[in-house]
């Protein structure tokens, strides 16, 4: 599902990265943790191609060789097989609910009526049947982060890339969200790589990549 080889990232003369290597399958809910500045989010952002790697290296996800390519199929390969989820939901607050798990599928100009049937069915499953016309304002903490798993999960896309999707939640909503990346995995295959700081998170996950300085430490098997 991802492999890559050699990720290098400098800022300046500051070595973020130095030569990250690794190999995630397909339906694998990897958690990536490490104290903070040892390159986790940095290498969250390469591998979701939001940011570019300092020099050569390889990224290939779901059979696509991402190195090399034009920005515009590179985004377009992200709109369709890459979903986000932040730790902070980067909803747009003048749109409801719906309307935000609508936008990156209407981006990639897909049937109104479909789209907005598939966002519904995904808003139910998550608990939120009730709250769809709901602005973001008006939605709790938990139920803001479920719209941004709906939103990530709108396009079918083959990885989910989660930064500290937990940390801005309360003890409650943190331990329901994990519960749902897991039962996502297994109704719908999705592969996850979530960067996190919480202990009962990484826990949960199939494989823990521990990062420090820039490299990745260890990789311990939990499932």
């Amino acid at each position: 599902m991802i492999k890559a080889n050699n990720i290098h990232k400098f800022y300046d003369k500051l070595e973020v990265l130095k030569g990250v290597n690794l190999h995630i399958e397909k339906g694998e809910v990897i958690a990536i943790v490490g104290p903070s500045g040892s390159g986790k989010t940095t290498l969250l952002q390469i591998l979701g191609t939001l940011d570019q790697p300092t020099g050569s290296y390889t990224l290939n996800i779901n059979n696509t060789v991402l190195e090399n390519i034009s920005d515009k199929k590179l985004s377009q390969f992200r709109n369709e097989n890459i979903g986000f989820i932040f730790q902070f939901h980067q909803l747009l607050p003048e749109f409801t609910a719906i309307e935000n798990v609508c936008i990156p599928a209407f981006i990639a100009k897909k049937n109104k009526a479909t789209v907005e049937k598939k966002a519904l069915e995904l808003l139910t499953k998550l608990g939120l049947a009730e709250r769809i016309h709901h602005k973001p304002n008006e939605l709790s903490g938990g139920e803001q982060q479920r719209v941004a798993v709906a939103r990530a999960l709108i396009n079918d896309p083959a990885v989910i890339f989660a930064d500290e999707p937990s940390g801005n939640l309360d003890s409650v909503s943190a331990k329901n969200l994990h519960e749902l990346f897991l039962q996502l995995r297994e109704e719908l295959g999705q592969t996850f790589v979530i960067v996190t700081h919480n202990k009962e998170l990484a826990k949960m996950a199939d494989r823990t990549l521990t990062m420090k300085d820039g490299k990745i430490e260890s990789d311990v098997i939990l499932a």
